[in-house]
């Protein structure tokens, strides 16, 4: 109580929540404007129908943008993925952009920059690609679509993409938390209210409403709210490594960092694993869709049974994928070989553990046991979305559990240390003025 009311009390903190505020009001109302020549009826129904996979996730992480096909119906998911790219090709595949991450604040800014020039790539390929393929598929309202009529779609919509890189930039700047994370959060949660007006009119307002369907209600949210509970805590879990210094021995005056610590994150990889399992088996079906003549054939049957993370094959594929993704990626970010020779160059150790190779091997040990942990956590919290459908029929746009529910949760506790800390600046520079 009492940081909230510091935080109410400082003016700064308080603009800055303001204008991320407004930010988000503007990125909400974008999602309304339609990009031109279209009919978004069509669309809108099609995304109904397939509200699941790598479409549901982009529409999700869109706030509904995708699904009314407007002018940011992109989102920030090119960015995304050239942040990706541009990070797993900075682990010795290009020497060049490994050179400019060791480069400091001058080799960060160039990196910003080239990601930035992929993802405005990435953003014009993908809507002429989806434009196409919805035209092929939908009958989407275009007259005489001709590929100059593609060209300028996809132009307007990758602009859309890049006034949202600029949008985030300016919630870094001058509001709170990392903005590209908080306009995936914005759309996130911009669809939570209608989530849960559903949910109410299926259970509660609906006609043949009885105790069953109160009941069913009632569980379903107090298995959010638990849901909701327990991702806070995972998410927040660390597996901490004591480190000692040789130049400050038990008993010296300078015992400062005599204490001091590694924390390792049980869920290091965070939700990429997920994103990327979920991706990769959603492409062959998201294409077969797209495709004339093959809807019904048995190739095509077989193709759905094993890329559908919902049916038995897909999802046993599904988990394998996640625990693979979720030790690479735990293994990009966290590289023991740099750690254990940062702590030798400093005079430190593992108490109990010889410097140099023996440290690498521990930490190494010990990143496969944490991670085998956060690996199981990202394999439940992606399941109960399919396995609560299954058990209460809840429909598709109802998620408990999820990647959106992983990345609310994850943003919310890094904008809430954010604020708290900022507020505490503050306080202790007025009371020292």
């Amino acid at each position: 109580m009492e940081n909230i009311i510091s935080v109410l009390k400082n003016k700064s903190v308080m603009k800055k929540i303001g204008f991320t505020l407004l930010a988000f009001f503007i990125y909400k109302a974008a999602t309304y404007i339609h990009i031109p020549l279209i009919n978004p009826d069509n669309i809108s129904q099609f995304f109904e129908d397939t509200d699941s996979g790598i479409l549901g996730i982009a529409n999700a992480f869109a706030g509904n943008a995708l699904k009314n096909y407007s002018i940011i119906a992109l989102g920030i998911g090119p960015y995304i993925t050239a942040s990706i790219v541009v990070q797993l090709l900075q682990m010795d595949i290009l020497p060049l952009l490994k050179e400019w991450a060791e480069e400091g604040d001058v080799g960060k800014q160039k990196i910003n920059q080239l990601t930035r020039y992929l993802a405005i790539g990435l953003a014009l390929i993908q809507a002429l690609v989806m434009t196409l393929g919805l035209e092929a598929a939908l009958d989407i309202g275009i007259e005489n679509p001709t590929f100059l009529t593609f060209t300028y779609l996809a132009i307007v919509m990758t602009a859309g993409s890049a006034f949202l890189l600029y949008l985030s930039d300016q919630i870094t700047l001058r509001g709170i938390g990392n903005g590209t994370s908080m306009i995936i959060v914005a759309g996130i949660v911009s669809t939570m209210p209608g989530m849960i007006t559903s949910l109410v009119q299926e259970y509660i307002s609906a006609d043949a409403a009885n105790f069953g369907s109160y009941s069913t209600f009632a569980l379903v949210m107090l298995i959010y709210i638990f849901v909701i509970f327990f991702v806070t805590v995972m998410q927040s879990s660390n597996r901490k490594i004591p480190i000692q210094y040789s130049n400050r021995p038990s008993g010296s005056s300078f015992q400062g960092k005599h204490d001091s610590n590694i924390p390792l994150k049980i869920n290091s990889a965070g939700v990429i694993p997920v994103i990327f399992a979920v991706t990769l088996l959603s492409i062959p079906t998201t294409v077969m869709q797209f495709v004339p003549g093959l809807q019904g054939t048995t190739f095509y049957l077989w193709l759905t049974e094993m890329f559908t993370y919902t049916r038995p094959l897909g999802y046993v594929i599904y988990v394998g994928l996640i625990f693979i993704f979720a030790f690479f990626y735990a293994f990009v970010q966290i590289n023991p070989d740099k750690i254990a020779k940062n702590l030798q160059n400093q005079n430190a150790y593992i108490p109990g553990v010889r410097p140099g190779i023996d440290t690498e091997n521990y930490i190494s040990r010990l990143l496969i046991k944490i991670t085998m942990v956060g690996a199981s956590y990202l394999v439940l919290i992606a399941s109960l979305p399919i396995f609560a459908t299954m058990i209460f029929g809840l429909p598709a746009y109802v998620q408990i559990g999820g990647t959106s529910l992983l990345i609310v949760v994850g943003v919310a506790i890094e904008t809430t240390k954010q604020i708290k800390t900022q507020a505490q600046e503050q306080k202790y520079s007025g009371f020292i003025k």
